[in-house]
């Protein structure tokens, strides 16, 4: 069974073009010191998780309404059960969406060879190089290269994003990252949030005003199809 600590019944913003519920799913193998979902990484095996039967009988209910379901964390793609889970979720009609750090590319192969996902959202924390720095744990950088190529590749809808973190991401390392996706389909710009952080001194950091995330569209656009700023 995939382990569930959070049901959000409705999302507008998770899903591109579609309403959705979003499941969130704990633990990583990540310890990025701006990461808003502290309470998920350390301390989940006392939260009370949620049956996957209860998500199950709330998409039952509102089919039609909504027509999507992410499966976010964490790092959702760590937990064996996640094959099974997202193919229950297929079998009521929905689309499934895996938001992922990539470090998983054979689960994410296999889950693309069985049909059960229908868009991903794969996050580049950091230039390679920078990778261990940025995220405070060893990385395997060959598994981050190999689903970068499994998205671009596998015939399925996807994005690339970056969370831009003022002192750790720049303009230079944008543009960086912007070469290592060029001619890839979508890349979503995303604003750090000052919340719950892994490293406490992280909710004290003044944001990228908007001008200066369009900014860093403007520098980055030419090299995807789609180019997006989510606030």
């Amino acid at each position: 069974m995939l382990p569930i600590v959070i049901l959000q019944r409705l999302s507008l913003r998770d899903y591109p073009g579609r309403l959705c519920a979003k499941v969130v799913v704990p633990g990583c193998n990540f310890r990025c010191r701006y990461c808003d979902n502290r309470e998920i990484i350390f301390d989940y095996l006392e939260k009370e998780w949620i049956h996957e039967r209860d998500v199950l009988n709330h998409l039952y209910r509102v089919k039609g309404y909504l027509t999507g379901l992410c499966i976010g964390g964490g790092e959702p793609t760590l937990h064996n059960g996640i094959l099974l889970f997202a193919s229950k979720v297929k079998s009521l009609g929905y689309k499934v969406k895996l938001d992922t750090n990539g470090t998983r590319p054979r689960r994410i192969r296999k889950m693309m060879e069985e049909k059960v996902l229908d868009y991903i959202a794969m996050d580049i924390k950091a230039p390679l190089d920078r990778y261990p720095q940025v995220v405070n744990h060893k990385v395997d950088i060959k598994a981050v290269e190999e689903s970068i190529k499994l998205l671009r590749r596998g015939g399925i809808d996807y994005e690339f994003r970056t969370t831009v973190v003022p002192g750790i991401i720049e303009a230079r390392d944008l543009e960086e990252i912007a070469k290592l996706l060029v001619g890839s389909k979508r890349y979503v710009i995303q604003q750090f949030r000052p919340e719950k952080n892994l490293y406490p001194e992280y909710s004290e950091i003044e944001l990228y005003s908007r001008s200066e995330l369009e900014g860093f569209r403007a520098l980055v656009s030419p090299y995807f199809a789609d180019c997006r700023i989510m606030y």
